[in-house]
């Protein structure tokens, strides 16, 4: 008998407030790329967090990394365009730089209706999760609107990793 899914492991559609990021961005593969930037990334928000308890702000967590890649699906992996991000409160207006060799800005992300769904397993055996997505998508009435973007909600080197994948998508 097949293990049961959960139903995160289900492609689902809903909708997402948009999140104010503290994101870098960086060409390259992801093996070259995640070590140069994020010390950067996770510097400044840590930073950001302490700072702001030091002043009696509200405390946040720090989630799971977000990243965006707009051309993956056309260019070679050694030049993937990465827009990295880690959600920050709304009310942030500047972030502490710790590299200055990378620069960390503040964006929001726009989300409204996503459809999206869990896999667990390496990050190169993706293919076929996204693809039911895909066909999810495509079944359910609706059509890609915007980026592949994934969020790691746990680290690399686990054994099996787990990363919620997700496009933005409209009615067709």
């Amino acid at each position: 008998m097949a293990p049961r899914r959960s139903s995160k492991e289900e492609p689902q559609v809903l909708e997402m407030p948009p999140q104010k990021m503290a994101v870098v961005r960086a060409k390259g593969a992801p093996d070259k790329v995640f070590p140069e930037v994020m010390p950067a990334l996770y510097g400044s928000v840590y930073t950001l967090k302490f700072d702001r308890k030091k002043q009696g702000l509200p405390d946040f967590k720090v989630t799971g990394l977000r990243a965006r890649y707009p051309d993956a699906h056309l260019v070679p992996k050694d030049q993937w365009t990465h827009i990295m991000g880690l959600p920050v409160p709304q009310d942030t207006t500047s972030l502490p730089q710790k590299v200055p060799a990378v620069e960390v800005k503040i964006e929001t992300w726009d989300y409204g209706t996503v459809a999206q769904i869990l896999h667990l397993g390496p990050y190169d055996q993706e293919y076929p999760t996204v693809e039911r997505l895909r066909q999810f998508i495509e079944a359910s009435g609706y059509e890609i609107g915007s980026v592949h973007e994934e969020e790691y909600l746990s680290r690399p080197d686990v054994k099996v990793p787990k990363t919620i994948i997700r496009y933005p998508v409209k009615k067709r």
